[in-house]
Protein backbone atom coordinates (compact mmCIF):
# COMPACT_ATOMS: atom_id res chain seq x y z
CA UNK A 1 0.00 0.00 0.00
CA UNK A 2 1.22 3.47 -0.84
CA UNK A 3 1.78 5.59 2.20
CA UNK A 4 2.88 9.04 3.16
CA UNK A 5 5.81 10.48 5.05
CA UNK A 6 5.38 11.14 8.75
CA UNK A 7 5.99 14.89 8.60
CA UNK A 8 5.58 15.59 12.30
CA UNK A 9 7.19 13.52 15.04
CA UNK A 10 8.98 13.89 18.35
CA UNK A 11 11.13 10.85 17.82
CA UNK A 12 14.60 12.20 18.58
CA UNK A 13 15.66 11.01 22.04
CA UNK A 14 15.97 13.30 25.02
CA UNK A 15 15.54 16.65 23.30
CA UNK A 16 11.93 17.61 24.17
CA UNK A 17 8.77 16.04 25.63
CA UNK A 18 8.96 13.23 23.08
CA UNK A 19 11.09 10.09 23.20
CA UNK A 20 13.00 9.75 26.46
CA UNK A 21 15.69 7.35 25.24
CA UNK A 22 17.41 5.94 22.20
CA UNK A 23 15.75 2.59 22.88
CA UNK A 24 12.32 4.19 22.85
CA UNK A 25 13.10 6.03 19.61
CA UNK A 26 14.17 2.81 17.93
CA UNK A 27 10.95 1.08 18.99
CA UNK A 28 8.93 4.01 17.68
CA UNK A 29 10.73 3.80 14.34
CA UNK A 30 10.06 0.07 14.20
CA UNK A 31 6.37 0.81 14.67
CA UNK A 32 6.51 3.34 11.84
CA UNK A 33 8.16 0.77 9.58
CA UNK A 34 5.56 -1.87 10.44
CA UNK A 35 2.89 0.61 9.34
CA UNK A 36 4.58 1.11 5.97
CA UNK A 37 6.05 4.52 6.76
CA UNK A 38 9.23 4.90 4.72
CA UNK A 39 10.39 8.29 6.02
CA UNK A 40 10.00 10.13 9.31
CA UNK A 41 10.70 13.82 9.84
CA UNK A 42 11.91 14.52 13.37
CA UNK A 43 10.50 17.89 14.45
CA UNK A 44 11.47 18.62 18.08
CA UNK A 45 9.92 21.64 19.75
CA UNK A 46 11.71 24.97 19.42
CA UNK A 47 10.60 27.79 21.71
CA UNK A 48 12.35 31.08 21.02
CA UNK A 49 11.73 32.25 24.59
CA UNK A 50 13.58 29.22 25.99
CA UNK A 51 16.05 28.09 23.33
CA UNK A 52 19.08 29.70 21.81
CA UNK A 53 19.12 28.55 18.16
CA UNK A 54 22.79 27.54 18.30
CA UNK A 55 22.28 25.39 21.38
CA UNK A 56 19.09 23.84 20.01
CA UNK A 57 20.81 22.88 16.76
CA UNK A 58 23.71 21.40 18.69
CA UNK A 59 21.38 19.30 20.84
CA UNK A 60 19.38 18.20 17.81
CA UNK A 61 22.54 17.14 15.98
CA UNK A 62 23.71 15.15 18.99
CA UNK A 63 20.36 13.39 19.37
CA UNK A 64 20.22 12.64 15.65
CA UNK A 65 23.75 11.23 15.64
CA UNK A 66 23.05 8.90 18.55
CA UNK A 67 19.80 7.73 16.99
CA UNK A 68 21.33 7.10 13.57
CA UNK A 69 24.04 5.01 15.18
CA UNK A 70 21.39 2.89 16.88
CA UNK A 71 19.29 2.67 13.70
CA UNK A 72 22.28 1.23 11.85
CA UNK A 73 21.99 -1.87 14.04
CA UNK A 74 18.54 -2.66 12.63
CA UNK A 75 17.25 -3.41 9.14
CA UNK A 76 14.20 -1.99 7.45
CA UNK A 77 14.18 1.27 9.38
CA UNK A 78 12.49 4.38 7.88
CA UNK A 79 14.68 7.12 6.46
CA UNK A 80 15.15 9.96 8.93
CA UNK A 81 15.00 13.68 8.17
CA UNK A 82 15.15 16.57 10.61
CA UNK A 83 13.40 19.87 11.12
CA UNK A 84 11.74 21.59 14.07
CA UNK A 85 8.30 22.48 15.34
CA UNK A 86 8.78 26.19 15.89
CA UNK A 87 6.34 27.83 18.26
CA UNK A 88 4.90 31.05 16.83
CA UNK A 89 6.00 34.34 18.39
CA UNK A 90 5.43 37.97 17.51
CA UNK A 91 8.10 39.10 15.07
CA UNK A 92 8.82 35.58 13.88
CA UNK A 93 9.01 36.75 10.27
CA UNK A 94 12.12 38.79 11.15
CA UNK A 95 13.92 35.98 12.98
CA UNK A 96 17.32 35.02 11.60
CA UNK A 97 16.92 31.58 13.16
CA UNK A 98 14.20 30.35 10.81
CA UNK A 99 16.55 29.36 7.99
CA UNK A 100 18.32 26.93 10.32
CA UNK A 101 15.08 25.34 11.53
CA UNK A 102 13.52 24.36 8.21
CA UNK A 103 12.63 20.81 7.20
CA UNK A 104 15.68 19.07 5.76
CA UNK A 105 17.30 22.49 5.22
CA UNK A 106 14.81 23.23 2.46
CA UNK A 107 12.36 26.16 2.12
CA UNK A 108 9.59 24.95 4.41
CA UNK A 109 9.18 25.49 8.16
CA UNK A 110 6.75 23.77 10.52
CA UNK A 111 5.00 26.14 12.93
CA UNK A 112 3.03 25.44 16.08
CA UNK A 113 0.43 28.18 16.37
CA UNK A 114 -1.17 29.74 19.47
CA UNK A 115 -4.69 28.78 20.40
CA UNK A 116 -7.36 30.62 18.40
CA UNK A 117 -8.91 32.93 17.53
CA UNK A 118 -5.95 34.56 15.79
CA UNK A 119 -5.82 38.33 15.31
CA UNK A 120 -5.03 39.62 11.84
CA UNK A 121 -1.40 40.30 12.78
CA UNK A 122 -0.85 36.54 13.13
CA UNK A 123 -1.90 35.95 9.53
CA UNK A 124 0.28 38.85 8.44
CA UNK A 125 3.27 37.28 10.18
CA UNK A 126 2.67 34.04 8.27
CA UNK A 127 2.53 35.96 5.02
CA UNK A 128 5.68 37.91 5.88
CA UNK A 129 7.63 34.71 6.52
CA UNK A 130 7.18 34.07 2.82
CA UNK A 131 7.70 37.67 1.70
CA UNK A 132 10.74 38.45 3.86
CA UNK A 133 12.48 35.09 4.07
CA UNK A 134 11.17 33.16 1.08
CA UNK A 135 10.07 30.36 3.40
CA UNK A 136 6.77 28.51 3.20
CA UNK A 137 5.11 28.11 6.61
CA UNK A 138 3.51 24.74 7.37
CA UNK A 139 0.79 25.09 10.00
CA UNK A 140 1.22 22.09 12.31
CA UNK A 141 -1.70 19.94 13.46
CA UNK A 142 -4.51 22.13 12.09
CA UNK A 143 -6.94 19.88 13.98
CA UNK A 144 -5.77 21.39 17.25
CA UNK A 145 -7.07 24.85 16.33
CA UNK A 146 -10.49 23.97 14.98
CA UNK A 147 -13.52 21.94 15.97
CA UNK A 148 -16.34 20.43 13.92
CA UNK A 149 -18.63 23.39 14.65
CA UNK A 150 -16.15 26.24 15.15
CA UNK A 151 -13.22 27.01 12.90
CA UNK A 152 -12.75 30.71 13.76
CA UNK A 153 -12.46 31.43 10.01
CA UNK A 154 -8.95 29.93 10.07
CA UNK A 155 -9.37 27.65 7.07
CA UNK A 156 -10.70 30.34 4.75
CA UNK A 157 -8.01 32.79 5.82
CA UNK A 158 -5.18 30.29 5.39
CA UNK A 159 -6.33 29.61 1.83
CA UNK A 160 -5.45 33.22 1.02
CA UNK A 161 -1.84 32.80 2.21
CA UNK A 162 1.29 31.06 0.89
CA UNK A 163 1.11 28.33 3.52
CA UNK A 164 0.65 24.57 3.74
CA UNK A 165 -1.39 22.73 6.34
CA UNK A 166 -0.50 19.55 8.25
CA UNK A 167 -3.03 17.39 10.09
CA UNK A 168 -2.41 14.73 12.70
CA UNK A 169 -3.43 11.13 12.18
CA UNK A 170 -5.67 11.41 15.23
CA UNK A 171 -7.90 13.84 13.30
CA UNK A 172 -8.88 10.95 11.02
CA UNK A 173 -8.89 8.23 13.67
CA UNK A 174 -11.26 9.97 16.11
CA UNK A 175 -14.86 9.25 15.14
CA UNK A 176 -16.01 12.69 16.34
CA UNK A 177 -13.67 14.53 13.94
CA UNK A 178 -13.25 12.03 11.09
CA UNK A 179 -16.00 13.49 8.91
CA UNK A 180 -14.49 16.96 9.14
CA UNK A 181 -11.01 15.59 8.41
CA UNK A 182 -12.26 13.81 5.30
CA UNK A 183 -14.10 16.94 4.16
CA UNK A 184 -11.05 19.16 4.61
CA UNK A 185 -8.83 16.68 2.79
CA UNK A 186 -11.28 16.47 -0.12
CA UNK A 187 -11.42 20.29 -0.25
CA UNK A 188 -7.63 20.49 -0.52
CA UNK A 189 -7.30 22.14 2.89
CA UNK A 190 -4.91 19.49 4.24
CA UNK A 191 -1.62 19.04 2.45
CA UNK A 192 0.49 16.86 4.77
CA UNK A 193 0.01 14.27 7.49
CA UNK A 194 1.93 13.44 10.64
CA UNK A 195 1.62 11.22 13.66
CA UNK A 196 2.92 13.83 16.13
CA UNK A 197 4.13 10.77 18.04
CA UNK A 198 5.83 11.30 21.40
CA UNK A 199 6.07 7.86 22.99
CA UNK A 200 4.99 4.23 22.84
CA UNK A 201 1.79 4.51 24.87
CA UNK A 202 -0.46 7.57 24.82
CA UNK A 203 0.98 9.25 21.74
CA UNK A 204 2.47 6.41 19.76
CA UNK A 205 3.06 6.27 15.99
CA UNK A 206 -0.33 5.83 14.31
CA UNK A 207 -0.06 7.30 10.82
CA UNK A 208 -0.45 3.97 9.07
CA UNK A 209 -3.96 3.51 10.48
CA UNK A 210 -4.99 6.96 9.24
CA UNK A 211 -3.62 6.22 5.78
CA UNK A 212 -5.72 3.04 5.60
CA UNK A 213 -8.85 5.04 6.39
CA UNK A 214 -8.01 7.65 3.76
CA UNK A 215 -7.43 4.97 1.13
CA UNK A 216 -10.71 3.32 2.04
CA UNK A 217 -12.55 6.64 1.72
CA UNK A 218 -10.86 8.13 -1.36
CA UNK A 219 -8.72 5.47 -2.99
CA UNK A 220 -5.00 5.73 -3.71
CA UNK A 221 -5.43 8.96 -5.68
CA UNK A 222 -5.56 10.97 -2.47
CA UNK A 223 -2.33 9.37 -1.29
CA UNK A 224 -0.71 10.31 -4.60
CA UNK A 225 -1.80 13.91 -3.99
CA UNK A 226 -0.19 13.87 -0.55
CA UNK A 227 2.93 12.24 -1.96
CA UNK A 228 3.22 15.04 -4.50
CA UNK A 229 3.13 17.63 -1.71
CA UNK A 230 5.81 15.73 0.19
CA UNK A 231 8.03 15.50 -2.86
CA UNK A 232 7.67 19.25 -3.38
CA UNK A 233 8.91 19.96 0.14
CA UNK A 234 11.81 17.54 0.16
CA UNK A 235 12.93 18.76 -3.25
CA UNK A 236 12.96 22.30 -1.92
CA UNK A 237 10.49 23.54 -4.53
CA UNK A 238 8.62 26.83 -3.96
Amino acid sequence: MSTVIDFHSHILPGIDDGSKSVEQSVEMLKMEAEQGIKMVVATPHFYAQHHRPERFLEQRAQAESVLREAMAQHSGMPELKTGAEVYYFNGISDSDALLELTIDKKRYILLEMPMPPWPERVYKELEHIWIKQNLVPIVAHIDRYIAPFRTYGILKRLEQLPVMVQANAEFFLEKTTRHMAFRMLKQGRIHLLGSDCHDLQDRKPNLGDAVKLICRQFGTGMIEYLNANESEILAGLE
